[in-house]
Order: structure tokens, then sequence, then C-alpha cells
């Protein structure tokens, strides 16, 4: 049985993974409904798989981070603790990150391989550019958006889908969260 694999990411409303200036982590706009919801998302079995500019953000940000920043907050924690592949051509184990190993090749081959060998769901939080080739490539069967209300026209950074191919996507899931931000899942479709 193949394993399914979710890009899971946020976003604000014009598209982008994160915004420079004054914004705080979630935009500032996390509430409970959502912190409980992420937290319940990463309670379940599954692999992570991140790449390595993704792995070296997390890691730079969990340094410098105090207890009580959004870097800590319960699912995140959760998250870093789940078993996890990176995808690397020049990270050394040990990561400072528990149970994780270094994936070396393409990322493509990489996750193809996981799809088949992993007993349970394969999950990827942020790894924009490594998300895009995997589903231009079909190894996506998810796309799950957590899209904040905001626009960040002049602040924003990260534009998630720039450079990837175009796609259908169904709309498997969607719910409200904190009457603000909503989660939408989809299955995205290769546009021919």
């Amino acid at each position: 049985m193949t394993a399914t694999y979710t890009f899971d990411v946020f976003s604000s409303l014009d598209g982008f993974g994160g915004a420079s200036g004054n914004w705080t982590g979630y935009w500032g706009k996390q509430g409970p409904e959502l912190l409980d919801h992420r937290l319940a998302l990463y309670e379940q079995p599954q692999r992570m798989v991140i790449g390595a500019t993704t792995y070296r953000m997390f890691a730079q940000m969990l340094a410098e981070s105090t207890e009580d920043s959004d870097v800590r907050d319960p699912w995140v924690t959760r998250m870093r603790n789940l078993p996890a592949t990176v995808v690397s051509s020049t990270l050394q184990e040990p990561l400072d990150w528990p149970d994780a190993t270094v994936a070396r090749g393409d990322a493509l081959d990489v996750v193809a391989r996981l799809k088949e060998e992993s007993d349970v769901p394969l999950r990827s939080h942020g790894s924009l550019a490594m998300n895009r080739a995997l589903m231009g490539a079909g190894l996506v069967d998810f796309v799950q958006v957590t899209l904040f209300p905001v626009i960040t026209g002049e602040t924003g950074e990260d534009p998630i889908f720039q450079g990837a191919a175009d796609f259908d996507l169904e709309l498997i899931d969607h719910r409200t969260l904190d009457g603000r931000t909503q989660e939408l899942i989809y299955r995205p479709t290769l546009h021919t």
C-alpha cells in the first residue's frame, strides 16, 4: 500500500508563506481552536518530510526562541518529535531534531521510495520548493492550506506556488477555525 503525502502550508490570502515587518507568527491571527486543531492533527502517527532549508529555519527558530514564543506551541513540539526525513545533500547526522534522518538524493526519488515503504502517512510543513517539485511529479496526494485572514502585499515573503506548474484542485475538506482562519484540503491534479 502506498502512503499518502500531504503538503501542509500556512498562507496569507495573497499566497505568501510569511511576511517581514511587524507581523508575528501566524500573522497574529492564531486562536485556541487553531492551536488545538494543529495539536490534534500532529498527534496522529505520521512521518515528517522536510527539505534542508526548512530544517535549518526550524532549527534556528527553535534555538533563538523562548519558552513563551509561538515556535514552542505544543503542536510544533509534537511535530518536531515525530519521525522525520530531511532531504539534503549537505546536512550531516546527527541533526538537532529527535528521530530525524538525512536522506541523500533527489527529493522526487526519496519521496517516491518513502511512499512505497512507509506504513504511516507522510506530511511536510513548509519546504516550498521541494513540495512544488513533488506536486509537479504527482507525488503530493493532498495540499492542506491554512489560510490566514491577511493580505501581505508589501511585506509578503516566500510565495508558496511561484514557479509551480498549473493544477486543478478538488476540495476534499474545509473548516473555519476561531471564526476567521480557513483550513482547505485539496487533491491536486496536474492541469493539462
